[in-house]
């Protein structure tokens, strides 16, 4: 089912972005290119935050945040509590992130795997529903952290 999906990255991300962009609309998506897009050094917080905010606003049902490694952006976008991203590099593990964590993100590092592997795990994750049952109170405590209480 096609939906609308935010993608952004860093600068050591920006082929892949758009290699990535360009698979999605091939696969029906509308896409929310949110940046950045010249080669140019940008901070990858700030385009995880956007991607993040796209995602808990509505304006995107799910994103794709990537970066060098992966890493930094996820971070960012976790910053949220709306954002779930979960850092991937093979498709078991973006199946996984869909199915037990509801992960809304998938994020990716561009340096560590390859546009084919990358598109794979899209495809993988797009493809993947969330699990719920007892999935579900946990992916709530992710979204509503109470840290000073005994674990349940």
């Amino acid at each position: 089912m096609a939906e609308r999906i935010a993608i952004a990255s860093d600068h050591a991300a920006i082929e892949m972005k758009a290699a990535l962009a360009e698979h999605l609309r091939g696969l029906g998506h509308e896409v929310l290119d949110l940046g950045p897009e010249g080669a140019a050094s940008v901070d990858y917080p700030d385009y995880g935050y956007k991607l993040a905010e796209a995602v808990a606003s509505g304006a995107a049902g799910k994103g794709v945040a990537i970066c060098g490694s992966g890493i930094g952006i996820s971070i960012a976008v976790n910053r949220h509590p709306a954002a779930r991203a979960a850092l991937v590099s093979e498709p078991l593990s973006a199946r996984l992130a869909r199915e037990h964590n509801d992960a809304n993100v998938l994020a990716m590092g561009a340096r560590l795997i390859g546009v084919e592997m990358a598109k794979e795990c899209i495809d993988v994750f797009l493809a993947t529903d969330f699990g719920g049952d007892r999935h579900q109170r946990r992916v709530e405590k992710l979204s509503n952290p109470v840290f000073a209480k005994e674990p349940a």
